[in-house]
């Protein structure tokens, strides 16, 4: 029987059991891969339930640096009854099957296209440990041990790795390297190693660094000039404010006096967090909050009042399934027409679209810039998949000394001098307005915050006239945004080609993966990655200089395909929906085999 054969380039899967210790052991595999300099791409898949349900560690190993999943399986690591037969079924033919073969299972449950390795880890951890916990969580790191010898992963990178977690808990330390010796030494006693898929060093890393994107944004928060943060706990996103209030107790403290430069509010539901920050916005603090598609929900009047007083605040969204509860620990991108028109009424929002941790960073501190600058509401659309994974990216960069983007404040010099306040007013023909922050004056540029209609000094109106001049600013506002945001990134394809992709976010390293596939079977698309709403000028002419362009998302109802049509007025025809929507990641083979079933028989029916 053939067996797959790969250096430095497969997949391995851990299938367990939430609530039983595995993922520090999983994430100890994927970090010690890491450190020989070879790249990994890790995605833990758990139930919303505290223990119990199955869950899986999925790390791609990719010395090219692909970090988008690929699809398939060359390993499985089986460690759930529960879910056996779904997982010997994943396994792709010539693939390694590593479980636990304590107790002996019937040969109906194995495949003849795939090899088995067995092991009696359970018998192993009971003839050394007396107490429950420690046979189960240290079963786990015995069968880390036993793959490093079987993918030649060096012992001493995950010694020192456990130094690192385990400093100044030296028992700690020694019961685990000693786990991780019970299981190489069986593994060189009694399997035949190494596999035909193994690990070799190299050196493919470079300065890169290993975050997940929800800390990530919390650190572009503090460097972004954010002061206080209101939220309320939903997965995925609670981690956010987590972090934020990790880093602000690093950087905001005042060393001398102990003083705590930040406000951290942990509020009894979703209404209450987005009404503090709505508050904060308008006293003039850079405030945010973080939350999720149902957290969004809750929060759209609060943020209709934002926009349409014009109250600068910032939005972390860190995506999930839905509708309702639906999926809460699986990803999607599936909350972008939610946010787009948060609220009643004609009101259309600015979104940023990251596609990893670094912009999740860039992006969060661009976001209170732009809240700022254009007084509304700004989303940064993040998701599960870039939240709460780690990911390799370029490290975060900041300028020293960088000056925040306050936009138009009117000082009380300006307005001591006579100059003119109207706070609704367009007087400089980009339809943002001058505001005050309360108590700029003594006398001068005081104003009522209202959420119902007024003229442009901010007095109370019903008239049409009045109405339609704020609507129209406000229009006009969002077309200025446009040219503020984040701009699209473009990628040619090498020849001339009619064809073209557009996608976004988490879906990018999946993408370039499959754009580089598809060239290879001579299907060239020019690339474009968005990277916010609304949409620039680039975005309707480079769909404009194609006759197809396929629109690559994580949502059952084509939602950025919605949005373009909406906005730009684009024959839906043109626009060919590929998506994806199981609640994992979007993998690579799936965009191609979308893809190529489309162009495929166009290319038949043309020759």
């Amino acid at each position: 029987m053939k067996r797959i054969e790969a250096v430095n380039d497969f997949v391995v899967k851990f299938a367990n059991v939430n609530g039983s210790g595995s993922a520090s052991a999983n994430e100890l595999f994927a970090k010690a891969i890491l450190r020989m300099g070879v790249p990994v791409s890790p995605r833990n898949i758990f139930p919303s339930n505290i223990q119990g349900l199955p869950t899986w560690y999925e790390v791609r190993v990719s010395e090219a640096g692909w970090l988008g999943r690929r699809g398939g399986v060359d390993m499985m690591v089986a460690m759930n009854p529960q879910t056996w037969d779904a997982d010997v079924a994943e396994l792709s033919p010539g693939g390694y099957l590593f479980h636990d073969n304590t107790r002996p299972l019937p040969p109906s449950k194995f495949r003849e296209d795939i090899h088995v390795i067995g092991m009696p880890l359970t018998e192993i951890c009971n003839a050394v440990y007396s107490d429950p916990r420690q046979r189960q969580l240290f079963k786990n790191i015995v069968y880390v041990g036993a793959l490093s010898v079987l993918l030649e992963i060096d012992p001493a990178v995950i010694e020192k790795l456990f130094g690192e977690q385990y400093r100044g808990k030296e028992k700690l330390l020694a019961s685990n390297v000693q786990a991780l010796q019970l299981g190489r030494e069986f593994a060189r006693e009694h399997l035949q190693a190494p596999l035909g898929i193994r690990v070799r060093a190299a050196d493919k890393v470079g300065n890169r660094i290993f975050v997940d994107g929800n800390s990530a944004a919390a650190l572009g928060c503090v460097y972004g000039g954010a002061t206080v943060a209101a939220w309320y706990p939903i997965t995925p996103s609670s981690s956010v404010a987590e972090a934020f209030q990790k880093y602000c107790g690093k950087y905001r403290v005042d060393p001398a006096t102990g003083e705590h430069r930040f406000a951290i509010v942990q509020a009894e539901d979703e209404i209450a967090s987005i009404g503090m920050v709505v508050g904060a916005g308008w006293n003039g603090a850079r405030a945010f909050t973080a939350t999720s598609g149902p957290g969004v929900s809750l929060m759209t009047e609060f943020i209709g009042l934002a926009y349409f007083a014009e109250i600068p605040i910032t939005i972390i969204n860190v995506q999930r399934g839905g509708p309702s509860t639906g999926m809460p620990t699986r990803t999607q991108q599936a909350d972008l027409l939610s946010c787009a028109y948060a609220s009643h009424g004609d009101t259309k929002h600015v979104l940023l679209l990251p596609q990893d941790p670094q912009e999740c960073f860039e992006h969060a501190a661009k976001a209170l810039d732009l809240a700022d600058r254009l007084q509304t509401p700004v989303f940064v659309m993040t998701d599960l998949d870039i939240g709460m994974n780690q990911r390799l990216c370029e490290p975060f960069e900041w300028t020293d000394g960088a000056a925040y983007d306050r936009g138009k404040v009117m000082t009380a010099e300006e307005l001591e001098a006579g100059r003119d306040f109207g706070r609704y007013k367009d007087v400089d023909g980009d339809g943002i307005p001058w505001r005050t922050l309360p108590g700029t004056h003594p006398t001068k540029g005081s104003y009522f915050t209202r959420g119902t209609t007024r003229d442009p000094y901010a007095r109370y109106s019903e008239r049409g006239p009045d109405y339609i001049y704020n609507m129209e600013r406000l229009q006009k506002k969002f077309r200025t945004a446009a040219t503020l945001v984040p701009q699209p990134v473009v990628q040619p394809a090498p020849q001339a080609t009619p064809l073209g992709v557009i996608y976004f976010g988490s879906t990018s390293p999946a993408m370039q993966e499959a754009l580089a596939v598809l060239a290879g079977q001579g299907v060239h698309l020019d690339a474009m990655r968005l990277r916010a709403f609304p949409f620039p000028d680039s975005v309707p002419a480079f769909i404009d200089a194609h006759e197809h362009v396929f629109v690559v998302e994580q949502n059952r109802d084509a939602q950025m395909h919605s949005l373009l049509v909406n906005e730009l007025g684009i024959d839906p025809h043109r626009l060919v929906k590929v998506l994806h929507y199981d609640g994992t990641p979007i993998t690579a083979r799936f965009i191609t085999q979308a893809i190529t079933a489309r162009v495929q028989p166009a290319q038949e029916t043309a020759a």
